[in-house]
């Protein structure tokens, strides 16, 4: 046990390795333009409003629907 640890490099070697292996992929990676990232967004949002919409509709018909069948305080 202590002979395969005496052979790892230090810590601050392999932290080295690893951000200098992290930036090299991060090179080979495609990012999108500005236009396909407001397109993206737009998307986004459109779908988190039209589901907020529908929950908020749902608990608006429950709501109303558990006030008819509830006894009035």
């Amino acid at each position: 046990m202590a002979a395969t640890k005496a052979k790892r490099p230090n810590l601050f070697r392999r932290l080295g390795d690893f951000f200098k292996k992290s930036w090299s992929e991060l090179k080979k990676v495609t990012w999108p333009n500005f236009k396909t990232v407001l397109k993206n967004t737009g998307i986004v949002l459109l779908v988190v409003l039209f589901f907020s919409v529908i929950i908020l509709g749902s608990d608006y018909l429950f709501s109303w629907l558990l006030s008819l069948i509830s006894p009035k305080a």
